[in-house]
């Protein structure tokens, strides 16, 4: 199926050649259908208000080739002269024939070039959506796959619209939150001054049994002191002949 296509203001051929244009057939996936009888002119456009880049062709009034370019695309030359690529947003994979080597390799070139200006359109986009906190929206060179419509051709009015942005902001909610490291410390406060409280408790207990046990061991010396003049004593008196009296 094609569509009638106008470019629009906005996008500009940066880049263009001629070829033979092919697609797969979607019912058998493997043969190669013209949509076109003789060559015509292939081009890349870039739309520097999307920041898109994208293949068109047309015959006459109706686009044969509407394929945005994506970071995940590969253009892969098949012969010296061929080169195809897939798009799944278009459902499809494009083939191109060429009159020579050296305008595939052009044109191959091309596509690597066009390929990480997108990549690196869509990663600035995201690092800009992210500092911002603005809705991610998908771009046109999401891998959607989907038919070519008018509306997708010349972007709708809903592309064109830029959206508003929304701060998310919840005033209600700061005072709790900030309320909440505060009773957090004022309970850890109370338990460490229980925790000391305890702790000077069992000291106290410590130190009086200490002193309990260093009285009983001096207890203990007089008494052994007292057991060793009584053993001294009776040894002298035995020494001596005196027996100790029954």
């Amino acid at each position: 199926i094609h569509y009638f296509y106008c470019p629009s203001f906005r996008e500009q051929p940066i880049f263009s050649t001629r070829a033979h244009v092919f697609q797969i057939d979607p019912n058998t996936k493997k043969n190669w259908v013209p949509t076109s009888k003789h060559a015509v002119t292939v081009s890349y456009f870039y739309d520097s208000t999307r920041n898109v880049y994208r293949i068109i062709s047309l015959d006459g009034s109706k686009a044969i080739i509407n394929s945005t370019i994506t970071p995940n695309m590969t253009f892969t030359k098949t012969s010296q002269k061929f080169g195809q690529w897939a798009d799944s947003r278009a459902n499809t994979v494009y083939g191109l024939g060429f009159s020579s080597e050296h305008h595939l390799s052009k044109f191959a070139e091309k596509f690597q070039e066009f390929k990480e200006a997108a990549r690196l359109a869509k990663e600035k986009s995201q690092e800009k959506m992210e500092l911002t906190s603005t809705p991610s929206q998908e771009s046109a060179g999401g891998d959607i796959q989907s038919p070519l419509t008018p509306e997708s051709i010349n972007g709708t009015d809903d592309e064109r619209a830029t959206p508003e942005v929304t701060q998310n902001s919840e005033p209600r909610a700061e005072p709790t939150q900030n309320a909440l490291p505060f009773t957090h410390s004022s309970t850890i406060s109370k338990h460490w001054e229980a925790e000391l409280a305890t702790l000077k408790g069992n000291n106290a207990k410590l130190t009086a049994a200490l002193l309990e046990s260093t009285a009983n061991v001096k207890q203990w010396k007089q008494q052994l002191a007292a057991y060793q003049e009584e053993a001294e004593r009776l040894h002298k008196r035995v020494s001596r002949g005196n027996c100790p009296e029954s």
